[in-house]
This record gives structure tokens, C-alpha cells and sequence, in this order.
């Protein structure tokens, strides 16, 4: 592949002259061409649907949502899989970010792992992938070895795959059975895909693992209701979700949350229907979870 054929190396014309441009204007410059990342993800929403479908007919299913990448890649896809444990409830390692090189490639760059196929199947072996999960892969090139030799393993193994480059019909589109593919163009500052390719990706993961853990009964309305209360900001937002989904005062919603170990989802329900703590806990149990249905039924 000629890499400097790709959308993402070549030049952009609107941004020939940043070393010549005053601090304001060179941030004004950045944040113009920040403005077509939404647009360009915007292109691509029926891809990252079928992508949310996806990830949540795994979760349902048992399995996992497992994001690998390299670079700055890697690290998105890490990023978004730690924030879902303290947002949803959800165990660690029911979503998976895979680095090239190891949880060290956070910090530093391994060099050659990125060109590793047989190392992005080695990564998946090692988290005994089976045919419930879903991998999704993240190069914003389109061509990184390591994503590619994942996504075929995956394959292979029987999973739902899903790519994520800026680069449209890259090869790891070609191997995903979901292929998104934001366009953003070249980044201001040639071939750094960490701007604009960067950007793109993390909304598309941000709809991804929000939208997976809608379906998965995590949220009612919009509150992110399976949140674990783990510090004082998030107790009083325990306490504010309550109230809000309820109408309680501050006072009642503190003492049911009380008799709930600050878990919101029971207390809510305790609140609406009147039911003790056991009873809310079993109604949620029957509904797999879904505080609306436990509502409503």
C-alpha cells in the first residue's frame, strides 16, 4: 500500500501556513478544521447503529465488547472500556481495550508492535475470545497489521467484527463485517491522526459503548442509572438521580438510598411502586435489569 496515498498523510491546503500564523489564529485554524468531524461522523451513523446493535446482542449474549488498536488508537479504545465500569455498573473486562505492545504502549510507543499481525491474535487468544464477543478495530489508516491480524482471528473465531479507520475502503473495513468509516480529511498537521482522525473515533466508541449500554438496561431516561456511587460527587449524584426520576425530596431519596447501599436503580423503584428493597431488587432481577419494564409491568 502507498501510504502517502491515504486521506489521512496528505497535505492540508487550509493549513499550509501554521508556523507563520499568530497563537489565535493558528487556534482558530485547529478548531475549523475540528468542525467537519462531526459532519463526517454524522455520514456514517447507519454503520455505527448496526455497530450498537451489535455490541449490545453481545452483552446480552454473554460476551464482550473488546476494542484493539495501536497508538493513539489503542488508547482511545482503552480510555472508552475503563469509563464503563464506574458509568454502568458493569464488571471490568466486559469491555476489553486491547494496546499494541502491552498496557506499556500507553505511556511510551513499542516500536514494531503496530506491524505485528500475529500479535493482535496472540492479544485475543489471551482473553480466551469466543464467538459471543464482539472486537472491534481501531486504525485510523485503515491498515495497521495488528488490528487486521485480530480481526481475522475474530473472524475466524465466530465473531461480530467491527472496523473504525478515516481512511474509506481500508483494508481493515474490508475484513470487519461493520465497517465505519468517518472521512475527516488531512489533519492539520500532516499524517496526525491524533487531531481530527483522533476526535472522530472517540465519538464514534462514546455512541458505541452509551448506546450498547442503553440496550443493555443500564440507563433509564438519560440517567445513568447502574452508576456506582464510589466518591462524594457521585453519592450526591446518586441522590439527584433519584430525585429527579422520582419527584422525592432530598431527604427521602437519601434515606432510601441508604437502604440500598446507594444503588439508584432499586431506590427509584422503591420510591414509584412502593416496594421494599428485596422486593425492588427482585422486580429488576425479573427484568433482566430494565428499570422501565420492572416499572411498567
Amino acid at each position: 500500500m502507498n501510504l502517502g496515498s491515504l486521506v489521512s498523510e496528505t497535505r492540508n491546503p487550509q493549513t499550509m501556513d501554521l508556523d507563520a500564523l499568530s497563537t489565535l489564529e493558528l487556534v482558530n485554524r485547529f478548531n475549523q478544521q475540528d468542525t467537519l468531524v462531526a459532519l463526517a461522523v454524522k455520514e456514517t451513523l447507519p454503520e455505527v447503529a448496526k455497530a450498537v446493535d451489535a455490541a449490545a446482542q453481545a452483552l446480552k449474549a454473554g460476551g464482550r465488547i473488546i476494542y484493539m488498536g495501536a497508538g493513539t488508537s489503542g488508547r482511545l479504545g482503552v480510555l472508552d472500556a475503563s469509563e464503563c465500569p464506574p458509568t454502568f455498573g458493569v464488571p471490568h473486562g466486559l469491555v476489553v481495550g486491547l494496546i499494541a505492545g502491552g498496557p506499556g504502549a500507553l505511556l511510551k510507543a513499542v516500536e514494531g508492535a503496530e506491524d505485528n499481525k500475529q500479535l493482535g491474535e496472540d492479544d485475543l487468544k489471551g482473553l480466551n475470545l469466543n464467538a459471543n464477543d464482539l472486537v472491534v478495530g481501531l486504525a485510523a489508516s485503515g491498515r495497521t497489521p495488528y488490528v487486521i491480524g485480530g480481526l481475522e482471528y475474530a473472524n475466524q473465531t465466530g465473531c461480530t467484527t467491527v472496523a473504525i479507520s478515516c481512511n474509506p475502503g481500508s483494508p481493515i473495513a474490508q475484513v470487519a463485517h461493520i465497517a465505519i468509516s468517518p472521512v475527516v480529511g488531512p489533519e492539520a498537521l500532516t499524517g496526525s491522526t491524533r487531531l481530527k482522525s483522533g476526535t472522530a473515533q472517540k465519538l464514534v466508541l462514546n455512541m458505541i459503548s452509551t448506546g450498547a449500554m442503553v440496550k443493555f438496561g443500564k440507563v433509564y431516561q438519560n440517567l445513568m442509572v447502574d452508576m456506582q456511587a464510589t466518591n462524594v460527587k457521585l453519592v450526591d449524584r446518586a441522590c439527584r438521580m433519584v430525585m429527579e426520576a422520582t419527584g422525592a425530596s432530598r431527604e427521602e431519596a437519601e434515606a432510601v438510598l441508604k437502604q440500598t447501599d446507594h444503588d439508584v436503580k432499586p431506590a427509584i423503584l422503591m420510591i414509584l411502586s412502593g416496594l421494599d428493597a428485596a422486593a425492588a431488587r427482585a422486580r429488576l432481577a425479573e427484568h433482566n435489569g430494565f428499570l422501565r419494564a420492572a416499572l411498567e409491568n
